[in-house]
Formats: structure tokens, sequence, C-alpha cells
């Protein structure tokens, strides 16, 4: 049984504990006069990012942990302030600096490198701290939530409505899945059932994005290799698509696109454009597939084994790349409209540039099926107070969204992006492989800062 989120809520008279598991919810009552529930990372080892942060929000303490260390608060952040507390007022006094100890390796020629969290790139900050023998990386910790940006407390006491521009910029790169996501908890509060064309209109924009969001990596990762014209010709295909994006929903991330719309445009151009966009994506991994060289570096480079990726129930390209059957999309509605699970055995990065070209192709054939949408519009209601979940197949993987309404404005906002959950798998990878090979290994997996920092 796959974890999909561990996260809490404050209930004014006590603290929930909420498990989302593929099958099933179960939520555990805390009393805040003694606010301590038992660890789940025995079992679940990826439970610990999100048992760090609900000890950090909310200060409850997991009675079994094998990790109590600060995960959001960083070295001058106040002790015991909990920002999503409901009785948090919004002040903080920096505190003295402490350094954070960091997961090392000891031993006779081993020394550590760390590498961040300041990059040579437009990324946002993320920290990696290696213990290194020669150039042979041992052991890898990631560190992340420098932009701690407070987005699950910034929409609370808002309504449903209100909060959609917050969300649907949370990353940039996923946008088209956060706005899906959202509307179809919309659809479940308002009891409005979203018509055939939306669905299919929406499903197009995400489609799209992933397209994007693949196309990037298949020209990073051999840049990443050495290999820069790889880089130079994706990039331009990337763009093409983006501006494709801009010029459907009038914004090159599509902030804004889905609002319960959907839009007519030129479908017979926008068809064209995807069969010579396919065209093009496979004589370029025609091109990359005559260079031994490049193989050289991605084969058997940044392995994650299946039983690794089942324990910590990753997800999306990472998970499928290792042999995972884990798709939102694998339902009646996409299979019906041409989607083909894509997955691959080895785990490496060469699998995961495969399946990047692979998801490429299957996104576009199914494109071409959802452009006989026909243009609607749905008009939502009054929001009825209750508990939404959403799942939506993002171009990083599976995204979970949960929201609460209560008394008409939302009282509690959780989002888990699949970063938070792939991010915890990366250090896996490591073994084997050399430091110079982090960079390939990291842009293979090519998780979100912004999804994974809220």
């Amino acid at each position: 049984m796959r974890l999909v989120a561990r996260f809490a809520s404050d209930n004014i008279e006590n603290f929930e504990i909420i498990d989302i598991f593929e099958d099933k919810t179960v939520k555990t009552i805390v009393p805040k006069s003694n606010p301590v529930i038992k660890s789940i990372t025995k079992k679940y080892p990826v439970a610990i990012w999100f048992e760090r942060k609900i000890k950090d929000d909310f200060g409850i303490k997991f009675e079994g942990s094998f990790d109590e260390r600060e995960l959001v608060h960083h070295e001058r952040f106040p002790k015991k302030v909990y920002p999503m507390r409901k009785n948090f007022d919004g002040k903080v006094e920096f505190c003295k600096f402490e350094p954070y100890k960091y997961e090392v390796i000891k031993g006779d020629g081993v020394f550590e490198v760390g590498v961040g969290p300041v990059h040579a790139g437009i990324i946002e900050p993320g920290h990696f701290q290696f213990s290194q023998e020669g150039e042979n990386m041992l052991h890898l910790e990631v560190r992340h939530f420098y932009t701690y940006r407070a987005i699950e407390k910034m929409i609370e006491g808002k309504t449903p409505f209100e909060a959609i521009e917050i969300i649907e910029k949370i990353s940039g790169i996923e946008s088209m899945a956060y706005q899906v996501a959202y509307l179809d908890i919309l659809s479940q509060s308002s009891k409005v059932e979203l018509p055939m064309g939306v669905k299919k209109y929406n499903a197009l924009l995400i489609e799209l994005e992933r397209v994007i969001h693949h196309i990037n990596d298949l020209g990073f990762i051999p840049n990443d290799a050495g290999f820069a014209p790889a880089l130079a010709f994706c990039s331009q295909k990337a763009e093409e698509v983006r501006r494709i994006l801009k010029d459907i929903t009038s914004h090159r991330f599509g902030f804004g696109a889905i609002r319960g719309n959907s839009v007519g445009f030129d479908k017979d151009k926008f068809l064209d454009f995807i069969e010579s966009l396919e065209q093009d994506i496979k004589w370029f991994k025609d091109w990359i597939d005559d260079m031994p060289s490049l193989w050289d570096r991605f084969d058997t480079t940044g392995i994650l084994r299946t039983k690794n990726a089942l324990k910590y129930s990753c997800v999306g390209v990472v998970a499928r790349a290792s042999g995972l059957k884990v798709d939102v999309r694998n339902n009646e509605f996409y299979k019906k409209n041409g989607f083909k699970m894509q997955r691959e055995k080895s785990g490496d990065v060469a699998a995961r540039f495969n399946l990047r070209a692979n998801e490429v192709f299957n996104s576009c054939a199914m494109i071409k099926e959802f452009l006989d949408f026909d243009a609607e519009k749905t008009e939502f209601g009054d929001l009825n107070d209750g508990e939404y979940s959403s799942f939506v197949e993002s171009s990083i993987g599976e995204l979970y969204l949960y929201l609460k309404i209560k008394n008409g404005l939302v009282d509690r906002f959780f989002a888990r992006d699949p970063s938070f959950i792939n991010w915890q798998a990366v250090h896996l990878m490591m073994s084997g492989n050399i430091i110079a090979d982090f960079p390939l290994i990291n842009k293979s997996c090519d998780l979100s800062y912004a999804g994974n920092d809220l």
C-alpha cells in the first residue's frame, strides 16, 4: 500500500493527522495537551519529510522517528513558533544561528562537498551535501526549503475562488496540472459535473505542458553529459511549444487558462504544428541514439532500483523508469484517447531519457484525440463545505491537492507536489557514481524546487 501524503490540520480543539494512502484515508486525532503520535517511517521511509514538516509547522512530535531535525525551519528560525497553527499571529523574531547537522559518512580519506544553495543557473536554491571518497559519491543529503513561501497559510481564510491565482502559480512547469486539479475540487464542492469538452480541453493543456517539460529535459540531459547542441535544439522546440501555449491561453505558462472554460482556436494549424513537432523529435531521438559516447554516460548511471522506487513511493518519470506502474492517467478517459503507459526497467539516466521521449510521442498522439472537444463553459454555483481531494498526473508525476472548506472559506489547503516525494529518493541513485555525474543524474529526474518548497 503506497503512502501518498501525511499532513496535519488544526481543528482548534485538537490536531488531526491525515494519512492518504493509495486506496484509503486514515485520520488520527492528536490532543493539543500532549501532541505526540507514532512515526510511520519504519514502514514508509518517505514519511520522514512529511513528519518533519508537520513538526515544524504544528509542533507535533513523532514517537520513534529516526530524524527529528528541522526541515522547513532553517538555522535562524525561532524555536517553538509553529506557523500553521490557527493562533499564529505572523510575528517572528529570528534567533541565534545554529548550524544544521548534516548526515555524513566518517572515515579515513572521506571528505564533504557542499553544492548550493546558490547555483550557476536560473533555478531556485537547494543544497546538496556529499560525502566523498575521491571522486566517488558515498552519500548525499538533499536539503531544500530555502524559499518556504507559506502558501498553505496564505490560502487559509480566503474564498476558494480567491485561492485560484495563488494555486496556479505554485510551480511554473506544472501550472496546468495544478489548475486542473483545483478545478476538479471546485467541481466536487459545487456538485457541478465538468462537460466532456472542458475535460478534453484541460487534458490537452496538461499534455502540452508535459511535452514542453520533457523536450526541455531531452536537451538538458545530453547537455549535462557534454553535448550542448542537444540543448540548443530542444530549447528552440520547447520555446515553439510554449508560444503555442501562449496563443491558446494568452500566457506562456498558461496562468489563468483554466477557469471552467474551454476556448476555440485554429485546430487545423495546431494539428499541423503537432505533427511537425513529432517529426522533429523523432529526428532528434535518432540523432542522439547514434552517439555511443553519450550512451556510455547514460547507461548504468544514477540507477534507482525497482525495490527502492517502491520503498520510497516514487511517482512520475522517476517511478516508471524503474519499472513501476504509477500514472494517474491510467484510466478509462485517457485510454479512450490514446494513453499508453510508458515504462522502462533499468532505472538509470538512459531509462529516464528514453521514457521522456516515448511520453512526448504518446502525449502528441493524445493531443490529436483531445482536439475534437467542443467549446463549452462551466458555471459554478455555491460551494459546499467539506473536504475534497484531487489527483492529476503533472509533467513530473502524481500531484495531490486537498481542500477543506468551512463556512464558505478555506480552512485547510494542502498540496503534495510529486517533487516532495521524488527528492527523497535522489540519494539512492548516487552509489557507484562519481560526483561529476551528479548534474546528469539530477537533471534526468528534473524535479521542481518551487513545487517542493511551499
